[in-house]
């Protein structure tokens, strides 16, 4: 595999947020343009469109319960029900989360179908259980179509490359895809060598992947996961961005962390658990003072 790691977008980045510059060679005053929860943002090539901030769903989360689910059912509605109402229209679930019947929930009163992106996830690595799940996914959420799909927490115990040790797996997803059952696939990484060969999959349609300013809760270097995601952009994948806030231990540096994350220009996306109200109005608040 041709090497992709590059320093020079987080050199770049880092710099001009050490200056207080803006981020976009070139820009000026006229050109600034102010973001929002609701900015809506094209997902790679993917032909999917979705909010910038999307509402995690998966806050210390696993086994099919999340920390917003132990909760119970009335936060987690309200949760939901203000993100919509926000403009927020990224929602990113998963089997382990314990989110679809929630999310089913809020389709059949105030959200949109239409307008929201759905993405969620599969732990399974066996094709007649990856074929399963999708069936069982779309009655959970009762939907038809599931906007992204991914393969949840790829690590070196996926093989030494999981593009050939789950090739039969990926086919089931790709099957998907052209029957119109799944609208995108993709990656969930929890290790270095996985994105990296993530980023060089033609099978990747998008890739969710932690990043943050101070390496929290990353699965490699800053500047090193960087360049990774930066090969992903340029080849046209959908990149989501996770553990922005570095799962809460960068709470005393959100603003910066949204900053950097918006400032590297190869994230798409951002996922952000909510665990209540107030926090989407912080999160709302930061943005305002941002500018692209």
């Amino acid at each position: 595999m041709k090497p992709i790691l590059t320093r020079r977008s987080f050199l770049a980045s880092s710099a001009m947020l050490m200056a207080g510059a803006t981020w976009h060679k070139g820009a000026t005053s006229s050109s600034l343009q102010s973001i929002s929860l609701s900015t809506s943002r094209p997902l790679g090539k993917t032909g999917i469109t979705c909010s910038l901030v999307g509402m995690g769903t998966g806050v210390r989360s696993w086994n099919g319960e999340s920390e917003l689910t132990r909760k119970g059912r009335p936060a987690f509605m309200e949760v939901l029900e203000y993100a919509c109402d926000q403009g927020i229209t990224f929602f990113d679930l998963a089997d382990m989360y314990g989110s679809h019947d929630y999310v089913k929930e809020a389709l059949s009163t105030f959200m949109d179908r239409d307008k929201v992106m759905l993405s969620t996830k599969t732990v399974s690595r066996e094709p007649e259980a990856i074929r399963a799940d999708l069936e069982r996914f779309r009655k959970e959420l009762d939907t038809d179509v599931l906007d992204v799909v991914l393969m949840h927490c790829l690590t070196q115990r996926d093989g030494p490359d999981w593009r050939e040790t789950l090739a039969p797996a990926m086919e089931v997803m790709a099957e998907a895809k052209a029957k119109g059952i799944i609208r995108a696939h993709g990656v969930s990484c929890h290790d270095f060598q996985a994105m990296e060969y993530a980023a060089a999959s033609d099978w990747v349609d998008v890739i969710l992947a932690r990043i943050n300013p101070a390496g929290v809760h990353m699965d490699g270097p800053v500047e090193d996961v960087v360049a990774i995601l930066e090969a992903c952009h340029d080849s046209g994948k959908g990149v989501l961005g996770m553990k922005i806030i570095g799962e809460g231990g960068l709470h005393d540096r959100v603003r910066e962390s949204l900053e950097f994350a918006m400032g590297l220009g190869c994230i798409d996306a951002m996922t952000i658990g909510f665990l209540d109200t107030a926090e989407i109005d912080d999160i709302a608040a930061k943005l305002e003072q941002i500018t692209l």
